[in-house]
């Protein structure tokens, strides 16, 4: 009776991966797309720094959604998992995820930093604020992360027809460094703690005397940023806690039931950290 149950639960978790990541590639390309296009033919946004990360991160997510969606599309389409047999797909797909996470994330740190230099009332600190040091941080923040995914590329490897990383040092990063840090509670306090500075600035700018649009512009972009800010706390704290609750409870198939419910509530989890790309 419960491997039965087991077997229902696995198949329908295997049915709502694919139309679920499916769903979040259409809406998440389409919005991604729209963020570019409008960001960069508008006058009033091409000299704002912030817009500068939103269309960097806006790249980072349309990569990462496409990567996504053909994890579970192909071994719908070939009845097989081509990670399976193709090493260069194994390989890759870990290897742009991690990219095209930690871009992602890093831009999103960035981008609430540079909005609190650029609403701050100390003249030094908006002084700091430039394209310059824009495009200095994005292409460190890109270096840094193809570096970052070359271990990935290294540990990498097939065996009994399951493609994932077998290393257990690689593991131990990657659960207690990588997932847990590097793209959960790092970016989410750094995010956090500059939005909310953003935030008071922004209170405080009618008491400054710029012009009227620039400090409509600052109000927008600093709103737009905290809601951004609220949905990536919510949608990525859930997955980072039940990635590591996985591992280190030793989650395995010896309890079918168990192992199949626990593959369910991880399958929701990463559609809802999956959002993370799709909104903006």
């Amino acid at each position: 009776m419960a491997s039965s149950m087991a077997m229902d639960i696995l198949r329908f978790t295997q049915q709502y991966s694919l139309y679920s990541s499916s769903f979040v590639f259409t809406i998440g390309t389409i919005g991604n797309l729209l963020n570019i296009l409008v960001f960069t033919t508008l006058k009033l946004f091409r000299n704002n720094q912030c817009v500068l990360y939103v269309v960097t991160e806006s790249i980072a997510n349309i990569f990462q959604l496409t990567i996504f969606a053909l994890i579970y599309i192909l071994p719908a389409i070939y009845q097989t998992d081509p990670a399976t047999s193709s090493l260069f797909w194994c390989k890759f797909r870990l290897m742009m995820i991690s990219l095209c996470t930690l871009i992602s994330f890093s831009t999103i740190c960035f981008s609430t930093s540079h909005q609190y230099l650029s609403t701050s009332h100390l003249f030094y600190l908006r002084q700091l604020s430039t394209i310059k040091l824009t495009k200095f941080l994005i292409c460190t923040s890109v270096i840094i992360s193809m570096l970052h995914t070359i271990p990935f590329g290294i540990f990498t490897e097939i065996q009994a027809s399951f493609c994932g990383i077998y290393n257990r040092n690689m593991l131990n990063y990657i659960y207690y460094v990588y997932c847990p840090v590097l793209s959960g509670f790092l970016p989410v306090l750094i995010a956090s703690v500059f939005s909310f500075l953003a935030y008071n600035n922004v209170r405080r700018i009618v008491r400054r005397q710029i012009p009227i649009v620039r400090r409509k512009l600052d109000q927008q972009l600093t709103a737009m940023i905290l809601i951004r800010i609220i949905v990536f706390i919510v949608l990525t704290v859930p997955y980072d806690i039940q990635r590591m609750y996985t591992y280190i409870a030793k989650v395995n198939q010896s309890n079918q039931l168990y192992y199949a419910i626990i593959n369910l509530i991880g399958s929701i989890l990463v559609t809802l950290f999956n959002l993370n790309y799709a909104v903006r």
